[in-house]
């Protein structure tokens, strides 16, 4: 079955980790081996575990006090590290590794050729590009030159506070110049990606955007205690707007008595706080299932793995070695008796009918 995933910060491994994610996984692991953050993903496994597309992460983040990741301290060099990221794809694009999808049609044409494959060792991924925190973003109108250059998803924060909103760790509501961004980016037929949005910023987003809205990788609170995941009322929310919402393989998120601190000022929190066995793809599928349990249906739920961004295989649900093991969560879903239609749904195809709506013609 073809998967989509909608979260893989690939660039941040291949830049901030100097990996070479064109080779196989057991290269990059051995030539890796002194890193604590096991690689999952490369092109060829994504390949070989029959991952089409990926919404693939540009990030540049502005240094602020009492963000917990590492940041830039000037504007202008977050903007640039983000058009380093968007280089790296474009060049995977130009070698023949990947194609980046910036239009339903492309979008159409690329699941059609992997859909009717019968190998597919020498098929380019497909890529959706996507703003995980818009500080490189730095000044609303600005949107419309990342749209030129194939952008087509934006979250406004990640961890901490954005030029834009508060983010994961840090509560609170948008920021000035959010309102003129979200205007710009519904004028330009941008998506609004609302993971990792503080609470307050959440609901505020929703009222000024009128445009199309996902979650790329986010859990369900009523399951993991935690602002990092989305209460009922958030996630009824993004289903009354049509979105689609990805179920994230990061086991803070997953582990059932609740996340760490995230705005805690040591960081990172200790992963050690709860063994690996102790999260499994059961989890997973229960998160998938609360979504389609409020929906009434299964076309929402998603796949979100924050694929390598969630810490790598030791942030990872216990059966989970490599993406291509996210093949898994077909058969779990089977065992819980999830019809094939509505795996496959789970699997690829709410994300393929949402981006083949909401990209543009």
């Amino acid at each position: 079955m073809l998967i989509i995933d909608g979260d893989y910060p690939m660039a941040y491994g291949a830049l901030d980790l100097n990996r070479d994610l064109t080779r196989p996984i057991d290269e990059i692991r051995a030539a890796d081996a002194d890193s604590d953050n096991v690689v999952m993903a490369s092109l060829p496994e994504m390949r070989r575990g029959r991952i089409a597309v990926a919404l693939v992460k540009v990030v540049g983040r502005i240094a602020r006090p009492g963000n917990p990741l590492r940041g830039f301290r000037g504007a202008e060099s977050a903007y640039a590290a983000a058009q380093g990221n968007l280089a790296y794809y474009r060049i995977l694009e130009r070698r023949g590794e990947a194609r980046i999808l910036a239009t339903r049609r492309e979008f159409y044409a690329h699941m059609l050729t992997w859909q009717t494959a019968t190998a597919y060792e020498s098929l380019p991924v497909g890529m959706v590009l996507g703003m995980e925190g818009a500080d490189p973003i730095l000044w609303p109108e600005q949107v419309h030159e990342w749209w030129a250059q194939g952008l087509r998803v934006v979250s406004l924060a990640h961890y901490g506070v954005s030029t834009y909103s508060h983010g994961t760790g840090r509560p609170g509501g948008l920021l000035p110049p959010a309102a003129a961004l979200l205007r710009e980016m519904d004028q330009a037929g941008m998506i609004l990606d609302l993971t990792h949005t503080a609470e307050d910023a959440f609901w505020q987003a929703l009222d000024v955007f009128g445009g199309p809205v996902l979650a790329s990788h986010q859990n369900c609170r009523a399951l993991v205690p935690g602002e990092r995941q989305f209460a009922d009322e958030q996630l009824r929310a993004l289903l009354k707007r049509g979105a689609v919402i990805g179920v994230s393989m990061d086991t803070w998120m997953l582990y059932p008595p609740g996340n760490p601190d995230w705005g805690a000022t040591q960081w990172p929190p200790r992963r050690t706080r709860f063994p690996r066995e102790a999260v499994t793809l059961e989890d997973v599928a229960d998160h998938i299932d609360h979504i389609c349990q409020l929906a009434g249906n299964a076309e929402h739920a998603a796949i979100g793995g924050d694929t390598d961004g969630q810490g790598g295989r030791d942030g990872a649900p216990l059966e989970i070695d490599t993406v291509a093991d996210y093949q898994k969560v077909a058969a779990v879903l089977e065992r819980r008796g999830y019809p094939l239609t509505d795996i496959a749904k789970i699997m690829h195809g709410n994300w393929q009918r949402f981006f083949e709506t909401w990209l543009p013609a």
